[in-house]
């Protein structure tokens, strides 16, 4: 460190200025690089500060994009410092997917589920980030989390199609007792086919059958109420839909099905 503090009175270079910025945060003389980078500099501050991020020397990292104005890279430095609520506050500035996900990820990891849920709100309206947020959570175990976040998410401007289903589907593998309100409430909104298949696979035969008739199934509705009549019976459903059953080779099959059951 004296012989860059040498070096810099006798020539101006940048790299002697970046490695005597990186030895002041190598021996952790914090004060020393503030006082450093607030002065006239030809360091590579940027540089130094992705060398200071890869080698964990989170507090000069933080001071040093402070200083440059790199929100990106400052929200996940944050996180490493714990400083998760002014982590959020940097992403939001960054206003970057990418940020969002890194936030958002390792808020989860250290189970700072409120602010995960801020971060998780500005990634599930890309439809394309929404699957691997939801494997995130699921793997780690975290439903109740994941749930409410989708949960939060029904109300946002930008909610698209996607939320609606995978929380239908989340509800069929997870909280089946929500799961037809749900279906009530948005079936408009939801991709009926793959909430279907969610239903087939947690036997929910009510609400299989419900989807059915929204999705002008009648058949299927019909034949789903016969064959599982415990769980999914409605005399007056029966009743108006097996007068739409769409042909006489169906009808037949649905009133054999009604003979023998």
């Amino acid at each position: 460190m004296r012989y860059l503090q040498l070096a810099r009175t006798k020539t101006k270079e940048p790299v002697i200025e970046s490695e005597l910025l990186f030895a002041f945060a190598k021996t952790q003389r914090l004060q020393e690089l503030e006082e450093f980078i607030n002065q006239p500099n030809i360091a590579q501050i940027p540089t130094i500060g992705e060398r200071c991020f890869e080698q964990k020397l989170y507090a000069a990292a933080k001071i040093l994009f402070v200083s440059v104005s790199n929100y990106a890279r400052l929200a996940t430095t944050l996180v490493y410092l714990s400083e998760y609520q002014q982590a959020v506050e940097c992403a939001r500035k960054a206003n970057s997917t990418k940020v969002w996900k890194e936030v958002n990820a390792a808020c989860v990891e250290r189970k700072e589920f409120r602010l995960a849920q801020i971060c998780g709100l500005s990634l599930i309206i890309h439809a394309e980030e929404l699957q691997e947020l939801i494997a995130m959570y699921e793997i780690n175990g975290y439903t109740d989390e994941l749930l409410s976040l989708l949960e939060a998410g029904l109300g946002l401007e930008r909610a698209h199609m996607g939320v609606f289903t995978e929380l239908a589907i989340l509800y069929a593998k997870y909280r089946p007792d929500k799961l037809m309100e749900h279906l009530k409430l948005f079936y408009s909104r939801i991709n009926i086919p793959k909430v279907i298949r969610a239903c087939e696979t947690g036997h929910q035969w009510k609400e299989l059958t419900f989807l059915y008739i929204h999705y002008d199934e009648f058949d299927n509705a019909v034949l789903t109420m016969i064959r599982q009549s415990a769980d999914a019976w409605d005399h007056g459903i029966f009743k108006e839909a097996v007068s739409k059953v769409s042909s006489l080779e169906n009808t037949y099959k649905v009133g054999s099905a009604t003979e023998s059951s």
